[in-house]
């Protein structure tokens, strides 16, 4: 089941906050980045993802929206299931 509204995949994202997942995200023009990162903090409009590096913390940050339209896709590292899209 696709979830549809932003309070859903808000909800959905709360629910696994301090959880290690991977970032699948379209950055345009043929970019596409995969990470694995901590999600650290659910806002009313944003979340923000610690990313794990070797030499450095680096924080991104994606509205609801972008898992909406599917810019952002998020799976649990644990078993990949995508926790913000079914």
């Amino acid at each position: 089941m696709e979830r549809t509204t932003l309070a859903e995949i808000r909800q959905g994202l709360e629910a696994h906050r301090g959880r290690r997942l991977r970032l699948t995200a379209n950055r345009g023009r043929q970019k596409i980045i995969v990470r694995e990162g901590i999600l650290e903090q659910t806002y009313p409009n944003i979340f923000t993802i610690r990313l794990l590096d070797n030499n450095s913390v680096k924080r991104v940050s994606f509205s609801y929206s972008d898992v909406l339209t599917k810019t952002v896709e998020i799976s649990l590292c644990d078993d990949d299931r995508q926790i913000a899209c079914n």
